[in-house]
């Protein structure tokens, strides 16, 4: 299949366009470069050993969107491109709401205008909101907290509804929890700007140097260490099961939804004590008080997608922080220099 990748130049799309590369599909990567670096469509393309066609630029700009298209050919669309930051989205949620809302009701409708109707979309766990048991089946109620949440709940709303008016649509949307890593060749990896919302990246830039320390927001939650407790899932297993996801999903008219996750929960203690694994570094860090709208655990239940997509995640912690220390020592600074030869210090 060809396949258009938005959000291509981001985390989690820049990774999803290798798996799918290496399963032998065609990419092209569309991205406005708003949160990501042109530096991972460079290595996207090293790492495919070919050309692969990179178009930046914005999905709510209807015009952009329809010249892709016409100059594609796709057969589906995977699409990433989002805001993503919990706490930006509570101080702006009006730039949440039109960018990852209305953007994606521009992109649908210029899709349909194409008579493209395949569709991969990249929701969050975070839909569910605060659930009352563990762990999270996609039958659980959609209650999320946050205008981040609510912009992914919205669009799947969205796309239930178009498929329901229209089942000539092939929808598959991916719930996942919480991607970290990075590819194990160390090309391609997280590289947020200014300070990281997410833990693995601040722990990574913790064990270089480049942060003092880790502030673990609580330590008296009701975990085994009383530090909340995450389903982490390899970046590189979550990109295979959008693969599998895409397979499934374009085979025929259908409309899906699944967890991605590892099914087992890790507390912030225990990634930290991974990490220094892994690394070979302190990680120093202090308690501090509760961060608001943090829930105390949240993990997958997976059983739907090992069951409909033949998928389940592979590395487990040690290998997911082994490989982003990997990454971290090769770009100490993200994309924004040449790799470095040796770790930062040595």
């Amino acid at each position: 299949m060809n396949v258009l990748v938005t959000g291509g130049a981001g985390f989690i799309g820049s990774h999803t366009a290798v798996a799918l590369l290496d399963a032998g599909h065609d990419v092209a990567l569309l991205d406005n470069l708003r949160g990501s670096s042109a530096g991972a469509v460079t290595a996207v393309r090293e790492l495919a050993g070919r050309d692969v066609a990179f178009r930046r630029g914005d999905i709510a700009d209807p015009a952009f969107v329809d010249a892709v298209l016409e100059e594609g050919g796709f057969d589906a669309v995977m699409h990433f491109a989002a805001f993503k930051a919990v706490a930006e989205s509570v101080a702006d949620p009006l730039a949440y709401y039109q960018n990852n809302v209305a953007g994606t009701v521009c992109l649908l409708q210029r899709m349909a205008a194409h008579d493209l109707r395949t569709i991969v979309f990249s929701s969050s766990a975070t839909v569910y909101g605060e659930p009352a048991t563990t762990p999270i089946d996609e039958g659980f109620p959609i209650r999320p907290v946050n205008p981040y949440g609510r912009t992914k709940a919205i669009v799947e709303r969205m796309l239930r509804d178009l498929h329901a008016a229209d089942p000539r649509w092939r929808v598959s949307i991916l719930r996942y929890f919480n991607p970290v890593g990075a590819h194990p060749s160390g090309v391609i990896g997280e590289a947020p700007r200014g300070v990281p919302n997410n833990l693995l990246p601040y722990i990574a830039q913790v064990a270089t140097g480049r942060r003092a320390r880790l502030d673990v927001f609580g330590d008296d939650y009701a975990t085994p260490d009383g530090t909340c407790v995450r389903d982490y899932i390899h970046v590189v297993d979550l990109a295979e099961g959008h693969v599998r996801a895409l397979e499934h999903v374009a085979a025929k008219p259908a409309f899906a939804i699944h967890n991605l996750g590892t099914g087992q929960g890790h507390s912030v203690l225990e990634v930290v004590n991974a990490f220094k694994a892994a690394s070979g570094r302190p990680i120093p860090f202090r308690v501090v008080g509760r961060r608001p709208g943090d829930i105390p655990v949240s993990f997958a239940d997976v059983a739907r997608a090992e069951e409909e997509l033949g998928w389940k995640a592979r590395y487990d912690l040690a290998r997911m922080c082994e490989h982003m220390w990997h990454w971290q020592v090769r770009h100490p600074k993200g994309y924004d220099e040449p790799p470095a030869a040796q770790p930062p210090g040595q």
